[in-house]
């Protein structure tokens, strides 16, 4: 609308009738033109992403309401006095100022007061809502109800004379879940191609008027407007022109009201987006299935069979930019790009090939999809140096923070295409598909699955900011909010509400599209206790009969924020999903093995011992010199719980001598235990979030340890990890000392701190003070570690730790039984010795028994894990008269460590085993 068009209708009367004509005249739009037709000047083509046709005249978009469903209104806080009403503008001119009457609405809805009981199925929905008046819509209005939710609603307390005691708009999700529930069933939002035909799908309920812009490329006029047709029964909005359109883009136009914006014209690029041209501006035509979107060899390429069971998994958690950014050994054009991974011979891919050979099933892939930090174009890479200690690197990186290639990418922008900064040309919205497939059938080929890590529990965000996708199609609807009707943000982002309908389907669609387009093996979802465990076993039903094969789900499980204990759903949180097969990642062995926790600053950073790193047993300068022993005991009992599983009902002697569940082993106030299967829970020491484990240890070791000390020691903590039952999960790069110059939390620091070494010459620690942002207030304990030369490693050190890692694959592949399937399993054959109070707490037997087995290749498994500098004796009589024999990897001419075969000792007739300093080491009996 220009502005001479909308100072003639803001001079004349708002009525229904004026603007009902003038948004439906907009939205007739222009007629279909074919694709290469002249370009019309239309609104598609303006330069504003959102343009306001109504200003609204109430300013406040506080939603203190809820519509549970479409009979039901409930307001917290209110009492059922005075009399309520629903008033409506189609032009949005509400004004309700207490002690006045209520101005600019077109008419209003006489509520009742609901005196019967709310049903079940709302109460349990909107359990979080305090008490307050229940309202109803009278039977006779119901029909009116698809109407006036495209129209500025205003509910209304009053007095007997009609003056306004309160007002505020409404939280609408659960009545548009209810009025358009069917529109759950439709398979094909977004676009569909045929020969001879292009559809497009776009769920907006609320929306009073809809068309799609068409575009013959990724810049450039529109060629075509169309408007699109409204499904009462669904909400859903359609149009389909007779042609095939692939190659082309297109973007919608979206007339909707806005609470306190008024009625808006949004250009928005569609949420179901397969792929877009540069920065995400448009979305891409394309089917999916057409042969020009796959690599050569997609067909042909079979998905590596290395998982039977969810505990089979080992991973590698990976950025796509670092794998290859600073690798030589790769053509300058792929570097940091997709088809770096398909460059078979650089040192890289060696490295992969290297890790399935000894027994890495998975590479987990940190965000692929559309994100929004990363500018697609005219990226920059900032030209950095400094002392290993000094902060210029840092300001370097800083500065350019904004504008550089680098991100982790947990800010989503469209959940079901791929990420374009990652192509060789993000403008071409085919080529960052080919690219990614040819990136996971490369790893196919290689002997890898292919992980994804995903982000449905939020998005980069929400209301009428640009990037804000969802928000702007259906105001108010895809993002959880609090009791005022603000986005909750706890997550830190904008959290979206997969507990609506329609936002949950969005999640499964997207998941189901990437296992069965791009051949996603498994998923790994960030901050999933936040979505609730019924959507997401509907999800793991959805993608196993999509692809007909078990793709496995872990994720985050904390517990915290607006959902935290249960408040609105059953979470998909650590403690709420036992017995759904979809893993977690357990919390309790990590801070155990590190010290500390994720959030420690200052001197905790360095005096919280961990149970690898020197706790009691090796007090560093800071550590406390009264820290009792029981502190080592409970350490090594919550080891013994990740050894375990974290399985909430096997039982072992604890440190005080009793035998107790791991349920009810302490954990920070929490049971330690919590799974009840060995598959839900996912054990790691390291991975993209926080320190990494070897810049913990820096903290953490006395200044005194030895590069030698300080390699076994991040050695200890991959073989607890190893050894562990579960799933196995690593960082890229934990097996080549990886550092990120102390950096706490690198999502924004650039290549330099993100960097890995391939040619293994460096982990680059003392590379510089990481950003001032995340760990400025700890800039003084860095300075003189980072300074330290005798704490970096040289590459004969990462060499040994790249060896070691792998010689641990090898014996973890070998035996089913570090992999068991069941409880039943872990409960039968894994047992503990050297336990409670006179137990040596430095030193970690594990005992596995193999008899009758699957895969289990031999009778019996003793692991041992020395954690101190001095070598340990273990007298175990239920070992004596036993054929125990080193584990042929540690046997093996070319095994990394040699400190089992030369200083390990078993004596049969005594059953007594020496174990060297800083080593595990694992005997069987054939």
């Amino acid at each position: 609308m220009s502005s001479v068009q909308y100072a003639a209708v803001t001079g004349h009367d708002h009525s229904a009738t004026l603007l009902a004509a003038l948004c439906g005249l907009a939205a007739a739009g222009d007629a279909l033109a074919a694709p290469t037709a002249t370009p019309v000047p239309t609104a598609c083509d303006v330069p504003d992403f959102a343009t306001v046709l109504f200003p609204a005249a109430r300013a406040s978009s506080q939603a203190r309401a809820y519509w549970l469903n479409r009979r039901l209104l409930q307001w917290p806080g209110v009492v059922p006095e005075g009399r309520f009403r629903l008033y409506h503008s189609a032009s949005g001119r509400i004004v309700a100022n207490k002690g006045s009457r209520v101005a600019g609405a077109d008419a209003a809805l006489a509520l009742d007061v609901f005196d019967r009981k709310t049903p079940e199925a709302v109460v349990r929905r909107f359990r979080f809502v305090d008490d307050g008046v229940v309202l109803a819509v009278n039977a006779s209005d119901l029909a009116k109800l698809p109407a006036l939710l495209k129209q500025q609603l205003v509910l209304v307390h009053e007095d007997d004379a009609g003056m306004v005691l309160d007002a505020t708009s409404l939280q609408i999700a659960g009545m548009l879940d209810n009025l358009y529930a069917d529109a759950e069933a439709t398979p094909d939002l977004g676009i569909s191609v045929s020969r001879d035909a292009t559809g497009f799908k776009l769920w907006a309920p609320t929306a009073r008027a809809v068309s799609v812009c068409l575009y013959d490329s990724g810049h450039g006029a529109a060629v075509a407007r169309e408007a699109m047709r409204w499904d009462a029964v669904t909400g859903i909005w359609s149009a389909q022109t007779p042609a095939d359109m692939s190659g082309r883009y297109y973007t919608y136009l979206i007339d909707v009201f806005v609470p306190g914006t008024g009625i808006v014209r949004n250009r928005v690029t569609d949420p179901y987006s397969i792929s877009l041209t540069t920065d995400s501006q448009r979305s891409y035509i394309a089917d999916l299935a057409a042969p020009a979107l796959k690599p050569e060899g997609w067909d042909a390429t079979p998905v590596p069979d290395k998982v039977v069971a969810q505990t089979d998994m080992v991973i590698y958690e990976l950025h796509v930019r670092d794998f290859s950014i600073d690798d030589a050994t790769v053509s300058a054009a792929n570097r940091g790009k997709y088809l770096a991974f398909t460059e078979r011979d650089s040192n890289g891919m060696r490295h992969l090939r290297a890790l399935a050979d000894a027994g890495l099933t998975d590479v987990h892939l940190l965000p692929v999809f559309d994100f929004a930090s990363v500018p697609e174009a005219g990226c920059v890479t900032p030209r950095i140096a400094g002392d290993a200690n000094g902060d210029s690197q840092q300001t370097a990186v800083t500065a350019t923070a904004n504008r550089d290639c680098f991100n982790w990418g947990y800010d989503p922008y469209h959940f079901n295409a791929p990420e374009g900064s990652y192509a060789s040309d993000a403008a071409d919205g085919a080529t960052r598909v080919r690219e990614f497939r040819a990136m996971v059938m490369a790893l196919h080929r290689a002997g890898l699955r292919v992980g994804m890590d995903v982000v449905y529990n939020h998005t980069t965000a929400s209301g009428q900011r640009e990037q804000s996708v969802l928000d702007r199609i259906v105001p108010g609807y895809y993002h959880r909010l609090d009791a005022n009707g603000v986005v909750e943000r706890s997550t830190c982002c904008d959290n979206t509400a997969t507990e609506n309908l329609m936002m949950g389907k969005l999640m499964i669609d997207s998941a189901v599209s990437w296992a069965t387009q791009y051949r996603i093996d498994s998923f790994r979802f960030d901050l999933m206790g936040h979505q609730p465990r019924t959507v997401m076993e509907q999800l793991k039903r959805r993608v196993d009969a999509a692809t007909g094969r078990e793709i496995q789900l872990i994720g985050e499980g904390w517990n915290f924020g607006e959902v935290a204990d249960g408040a609105r759903f059953v979470q998909a949180s650590q403690r709420s999903l036992n017995g759904s097969g979809i893993g977690t990642f357990s919390d309790r062995a990590r801070d155990a093995i590190r010290g500390g926790g994720p959030g420690d600053h200052g001197e905790a950073l360095i005096a919280d011992q961990g149970y690898i790193n020197g706790l009691v047993y090796d007090r560093n300068a800071l550590a406390d010199r009264g820290r009792p022993r029981s502190e080592l005991l409970h350490a090594v009992d919550l080891v013994r719980v990740g050894l375990a599983g974290s399985l909430r009902d096997y039982v072992m002697t604890a440190q005080d001598g009793t035998r107790k569940t791991l349920w009810q082993i302490d954990y920070k106030g929490q049971p330690a235990g919590y799974a009840s299967q060995p598959g839900e829970v996912v054990n790691y020491v390291e991975n993209h979030d926080n320190q990494t484990l070897f810049d913990i240890n820096a903290f953490k070791l006395p200044r005194a340890a030895s590069r030698e000390d300080r390699v076994r020691v991040q050695v200890l903590g991959m073989a607890l990890n190893a050894f562990s039952q579960g799933v196995a999960y690593f960082h890229a790069g934990i097996d080549t000392l990886r550092s990120k110059s102390l950096d706490r939390n690198s999502f924004d620091s650039g290549d330099w701190f993100n960097r890995l070494d391939w040619s293994y010459q460096d982990n680059h620690f003392g590379t510089g003070l990481p950003r001032k942002e995340d760990n400025g207030a700890d800039w003084a304990l860095m300075r003189p570690l980072l300074a330290d030369s005798e704490i970096k490693p040289t590459p004969r050190e990462i060499a040994f730790t790249r060896d070691a890692f792998r010689d641990l694959l090898r014996i973890r592949a070998s035996s089913t039984l570090f992999r068991l399937r069941t409880a039943e399993d872990v409960a039968q054959r894994l047992r503990f010795l050297n336990t409670g109070p006179d137990q040596n707490p430095v030193l970690i037997a594990g005992h596995l028994d193999g008899a009758d087995y699957p895969g289990a290749a031999f009778r019996e498994i003793l692991y041992l894990i020395n954690v101190d500098k001095h070598a340990q004796s273990l007298l175990l009589p239920s070992e004596r008269h036993k054929r125990y024999v080193l584990h042929p990897v540690h046997r093996a001419e070319g095994a990394a460590d040699l400190r089992p075969r030369q200083a390990a000792r078993y004596n049969a007739d005594t059953g007594r085993f020496i174990v060297p300093p800083r080593t595990a080491v694992a005997y069987v009996v054939q």
